[in-house]
């Protein structure tokens, strides 16, 4: 692709051009060459969009939720965009859940943007590509951008390091109480939802919960909300908004909005490298396969090999 087409879509992508912001996710998913001058062209625009996580087990009602809040976020007036990670089809790579089949009813509303983005194996509930995908969707315009978790259990903490809002869904019924002390969910939650309060043991779990987070003793001091609601009847929405709003008062006033923000940076700015140096290994195998002789042969340790493998790293051209 021309420098020149790169920069034409770009411009587009901040005229909120769907199908340009599209093609411009589509280039983070495939490791696309041109992604470097297009996070370039982006750079200026980042950092005015609400990051919001969305996160917790399966079968507590993400999508449902998120689909809900789409509605009320609308209701508003603002602009949303979300990011939906999901499995990956063992076959081709693919999210195995589409776009077009989740929150369909927001599919012809052009100040909404769905994209379902495929985990490809990565760990901690979000794809590999979701940092550079939240990057590009904050440029675009949108005032608000959901980021929906695959929904792995216990692993799925990721989303903490990438959102500014971090909201935990629990479900009665499923031993959600007990997963998520296990899970580290206590840790990371900005905001506890307990979504089909319609069902028996709701008040049970949120008193669980709720128990749970007095004995985490928080070391920012601030008291964690839960809200409980019924998504699918839109029962609570409106208080999780409200909530999430509040949550970013506050981080704007404690200063923590920058701090936090700043080690998002950092996070992606680490992954970034460490996929340059596995490309490098994969390119020096035979480097590789030498040392591991060494090793195997009891003429070098490994952490010897580890150095000598870094000095043929600093050799090379980036």
């Amino acid at each position: 692709m021309i420098l020149g087409k790169i920069e034409e879509l770009v411009d587009r992508a901040r005229h909120h051009d769907t199908r340009a912001i599209a093609q411009l996710i589509s280039l983070v998913e495939d490791g696309a060459q041109e992604l470097r001058q297009v996070l370039r062209l982006l750079a200026p625009n980042t950092g005015h969009a609400h990051i919001v996580g969305i996160t917790g087990a399966p079968g507590v009602g993400k999508s449902t939720t998120t689909s809900a809040l789409i509605s009320e976020y609308r209701k508003r007036g603002l602009r949303v965009a979300v990011l939906a990670v999901d499995p990956s089809s063992p076959f081709s790579g693919g999210a195995v859940l589409g776009d077009r089949i989740r929150m369909q009813e927001h599919a012809l509303d052009a100040n909404v943007f769905i994209r379902s983005m495929a985990s490809r194996g990565q760990l901690g509930g979000l794809s590999a590509a979701a940092p550079q995908g939240i990057r590009i969707l904050d440029a675009a315009g949108f005032d608000v951008v959901i980021v929906e978790t695959v929904g792995v259990g216990q692993s799925e903490v990721e989303i903490a390091g990438h959102a500014d809002t971090t909201v935990v869904l629990l479900a009665p019924g499923m031993g959600d109480g007990i997963q998520a002390a296990k899970a580290g969910l206590l840790e990371i939650g900005d905001l506890y939802v307990i979504n089909k309060a319609d069902r028996d043991g709701a008040k049970t779990t949120a008193r669980e919960l709720r128990h749970s987070l007095a004995m985490s003793h928080p070391s920012d001091g601030r008291d964690r909300e839960i809200i409980l609601t019924s998504a699918d009847r839109g029962e609570g929405i409106a208080e999780i908004v409200k909530a999430v709003d509040a949550h970013l008062d506050w981080l704007k006033d404690s200063g923590d909005l920058g701090r936090r923000r700043a080690r998002r940076i950092t996070m992606e700015i680490e992954h970034l490298a460490i996929a340059a140096l596995r490309q490098k290994m994969i390119l020096q195998a035979h480097d590789i396969d030498g040392l591991t002789l060494e090793v195997a042969e009891g003429r070098m340790d490994t952490y010897q090999a580890a150095d000598n493998l870094l000095e043929i790293f600093g050799r090379m051209k980036p």
